[in-house]
């Protein structure tokens, strides 16, 4: 009976071992992970309490630096206070010179603003200048027309006309061409009623002198008040806003050495004056 239960039991123990033995090494394998896991918790740590020391020193760094800048801009507005008071004291400025220099300092922004402003005035000039050219080639159409030039140049809108167009040679007598012409540039003109503008006349070097006319200085204002009267009488411009002038031979734009030269040379010019008593008033200081 005794020997049947020792070989019953034996398996049991035998079986017993094996469980404690597989459960020991399943706990270990999970102690290893936790160990594991525990020393890169302690290493994230460690690297989260290096980066908060760097960001605490760079705040340290900043701190300093905006005290610094603090310092030195308490230390210039001392220098400037001194510096007026200084002036003060000098026998060569007066306390009154001295206020006015602190004034023209602290006026500085507003000549910034006076010269945007008058920038601004500058570049609605230039527009109306080109709305005004864009006028002119429409209403005088033909474009191809070499005999007619109109352009702008430094704020200044210039409408050139061949004299070949307006009179015949010698002559200061205007064509019925150029009486057409005339009329669509009256038409453009009359409309801006604060236009001023000078009609000149211009020739090539070629000596000239015909009957009541001595020379080309002569041609040259003929043939500027010429158009000035077909302008006034004809078209009915105001004519204390246009000027007659002669150029004579003396602002050429071609070479008067070739025929094609002292062609172009051969002109009446319409010059379109700025209005500069605008650009003046904005130049004037407030209150003066």
């Amino acid at each position: 009976m005794k020997t049947r239960l020792i070989v019953v039991l034996l398996p049991l123990a035998l079986l017993g071992a094996c469980v404690s033995s597989k459960k020991f090494t399943a706990q270990q394998n999970q102690f290893s992970q936790e160990k594991s896991a525990h020393a890169k918790t302690r290493q994230d740590l460690s690297d989260c309490e290096n980066q908060r020391k760097i960001g605490e020193n760079k705040i340290a760094d900043l701190q300093s630096q905006l005290t610094a800048l603090k310092d030195q801009n308490s230390f210039l507005k001392e220098n400037n206070t001194q510096a007026l008071k200084q002036l003060e004291n000098l026998s060569v400025i007066s306390s009154s010179q001295a206020e006015s220099i602190k004034k023209s300092m602290e006026n500085m922004g507003v000549k910034d603003n006076m010269i945007y402003s008058l920038q601004s005035s500058l570049a609605q000039r230039d527009s109306l200048n080109m709305a005004l050219v864009m006028n002119l080639k429409g209403a005088i159409g033909n474009l191809d027309d070499k005999d007619i030039n109109i352009k702008v140049d430094k704020g200044v809108v210039y409408i050139d006309i061949s004299d070949k167009m307006l009179f015949k040679s010698g002559s200061y007598n205007i064509t019925d061409r150029a009486s057409e012409v005339l009329g669509k540039v009256a038409t453009v003109l009359k409309n801006q009623k604060d236009i001023e503008f000078m009609v000149e006349g211009h020739t090539d070097n070629v000596p000239f002198s015909r009957g009541d006319l001595l020379d080309n200085w002569d041609l040259s204002v003929k043939r500027a008040t010429a158009v000035v009267r077909v302008l006034q009488n004809k078209y009915g411009l105001n004519p204390s806003m246009m000027t007659a002038a002669g150029r004579s031979e003396y602002q050429p734009i071609g070479p008067n050495d070739t025929v094609e030269g002292r062609a172009a040379n051969r002109r009446t010019r319409i010059v379109i004056l700025p209005q500069l008593d605008q650009f003046f008033k904005l130049l004037e200081r407030p209150g003066r």
